[in-house]
């Protein structure tokens, strides 16, 4: 009985070496293409930057006038503030070497920093608008929510908080017409923002 078992065991061992051995290749290759590509990348020369989607604060419609006292309403304002007087770029999902491959390697610092600036943002209007929520501003937590979701977030909160807004408001149709925007999310949040939307528009 001790036979087939070794026998058993010894294929056992021969499969897993052989595994290991196909995954350490596979692994090698991929390295081996990234550094190529990486290469690539360092040596792209500067592009124009003219065809980037900036993103402007519409401070018209936004609550800027709010709580113009509380402390905490104004540092997120000036926070929005200091951030419209730098370029914003939502680059979300797009590896640093895409980015060199697109625009160029000297352009990469300049790329980092707008991106940036796009993540304070977007954080920074959830944080805003959670806030005015708790305190009783439903309709003005929406408008920045709104604005939010308009630059492709991917900040889950403010689709659920956005989500809660319109099924209070009696407007729920208006969840599933966040579907598309959510689809169109380059981030690995995209599905799970989705399914936030999708199971509040039930």
């Amino acid at each position: 009985m001790k036979f087939p078992f070794f026998a058993s065991f010894i294929i056992f061992i021969i499969w897993l070496t052989y595994e290991m051995h196909k995954h350490t290749r596979i692994d090698a290759a991929i390295e081996e293409r990234f550094w190529a590509k990486e290469h690539k990348a360092n040596k792209t020369k500067s592009k124009p930057l003219d065809d980037l989607e900036y993103i402007t604060i519409p401070f018209d419609k936004l609550p800027m006038q709010l709580m113009q006292e509380d402390e905490r309403a104004t540092e997120y304002k000036e926070i929005l503030r200091s951030l419209s007087e730098s370029k914003i770029v939502n680059f979300t999902g797009i590896s640093n070497t895409d980015l060199k491959l697109e625009y160029g390697a000297p352009n990469i610092d300049l790329l980092t920093k707008y991106d940036q600036n796009y993540t304070v943002l977007v954080r920074t209007l959830n944080l805003w608008a959670n806030y005015l929520y708790e305190k009783g501003y439903s309709k003005e937590a929406r408008e920045i929510l709104e604005f939010a979701v308009s630059t492709r977030t991917d900040v889950s909160g403010s689709y659920k908080l956005l989500c809660k807004i319109y099924k209070e408001e009696n407007t729920p149709e208006k969840i599933q017409a966040l579907i598309p925007i959510a689809e169109s999310v380059n981030s690995a949040m995209k599905n799970t923002i989705v399914r936030i939307l999708q199971e509040a528009s039930l």
